[in-house]
């Protein structure tokens, strides 16, 4: 619903085409911005006027665009002339007779390899895909990825989830954008729900967009601190198949800038230290080299640099615990007696020639 808080702008830095999409668009209604990839704006009609969209220029826009126009015939021979697209992106919610125009010129151009559909239709109006001639016009393309938008849990209906299975059934890849906004799902607790419930019906979480600095938006952006915060809570914690890329979508046309929290921790010619969800540092070499760097004595981060250490484990470690538990009950195991009455442990308490003891862990 429209908030009050639209006609706020206290900052100035709201723009009406915050991405300059207009910019980069040699013929109107496309967008080529990236080498190999093409974004092509084909109709005004959404099944869902998004308050926070990018493209709300455009949107806001009334009449024409039902019919093939010649803009969309220049949009289609522009990518037939350039060899280098091999990604075209549709955005668009359209009468089949449009879409059959669409998608047969560009499944026709033997370099386009991707043909993506951006639609919000099988969140916000499932309904219409329980066409099966929909779905099929949709397949028939064969180059066809759907590319959709769900922003909170509550959106995976069993309609969403039902229309996901036929467009995968037909053969689509479905991946999924995610708008981060502050009181929808600024929180870690909901997006883990959201790409759990994603993953629940194959639908590949790809991007958590940072929210655009569209005239109107203003209120929903969070900080991009959250959007690293959620991201930490989200690496490690959860299935790296549900784990998106967190973008900023740059001003200027810069494209997408992606950000994640810092697993780098320092570096040598040897080795990097690397950190990991638990906040394990390890020393990684990379390269199978005789070491450079020579040995000194020190501590810490240091320490791993120099070779003398290769981890430094946190205290209270949920999963040392385990491994330190699975010691001792294998310990006890080795203990009992076989068929023949002889203990299977050897006189360190390890199972195996050359098996070390478990060195208790402090963190440093």
């Amino acid at each position: 619903m429209p908030s009050p808080l639209e006609q706020q702008n206290p900052s100035g830095y709201e723009l009406e085409d915050p991405l300059e999409e207009d910019k980069d668009s040699p013929v109107p209604g496309l967008t080529h911005r990236y080498p190999d990839r093409a974004l092509l704006v084909t109709t005004h009609v959404c099944t869902m006027y998004c308050r926070f969209c990018t493209r709300k220029r455009a949107t806001m826009v009334r009449g024409g665009w039902d019919a093939i126009s010649r803009n969309d015939e220049r949009m289609v021979e522009y990518v037939r002339d350039h060899s280098e697209i091999r990604d075209v992106i549709v955005s668009l919610t359209l009468p089949a007779s449009k879409l059959k125009f669409f998608l047969d010129n560009l499944a026709s151009i033997p370099h386009v390899d991707v043909i993506r559909i951006g639609t919000r239709v099988p969140v916000t109006l499932p309904q219409k895909l329980y066409d099966e001639n929909l779905i099929d016009l949709l397949a028939s393309a064969g180059k066809v990825w759907i590319q959709t938008h769900f922003n909170h849990p509550r959106e995976i209906t069993p309609e969403a989830a039902r229309v996901c299975l036929a467009l995968l059934k037909a053969g689509m890849p479905v991946n999924n954008h995610t708008v981060l906004m502050k009181g929808v799902n600024d929180s870690l607790e909901t997006m883990r729900s959201l790409m759990r419930g994603l993953l629940r019906i194959k639908v590949r979480p790809y991007y958590i967009f940072h929210c655009d600095p569209v005239i109107g938006a203003g209120h929903f952006r969070t900080s991009v601190w959250k959007g690293l915060e959620i991201m930490e809570g989200l690496r490690g914690h959860m299935s790296g198949l549900g784990i998106p890329t967190y973008v900023v979508d740059s001003p200027h046309g810069g494209g997408k800038i992606p950000l994640m929290p810092n697993y780098l921790v320092s570096a040598s010619d040897d080795a990097v230290v690397l950190r990991n969800y638990e906040g394990m540092l390890v020393r990684y070499q990379a390269e199978d080299k005789p070491q450079v760097v020579q040995p000194t004595r020190t501590r810490g981060v240091s320490a791993l640099l120099q070779g003398s250490k290769s981890a430094l484990i946190p205290q209270h470690s949920e999963r040392m615990a385990r491994r330190e538990l699975n010691v001792l009950t294998n310990a006890e195991l080795s203990d009992l007696p076989d068929t023949n009455g002889h203990h299977e442990h050897n006189g360190n308490g390890c199972h195996e020639e050359g098996a070390q003891e478990l060195v208790p862990l402090r963190g440093m």
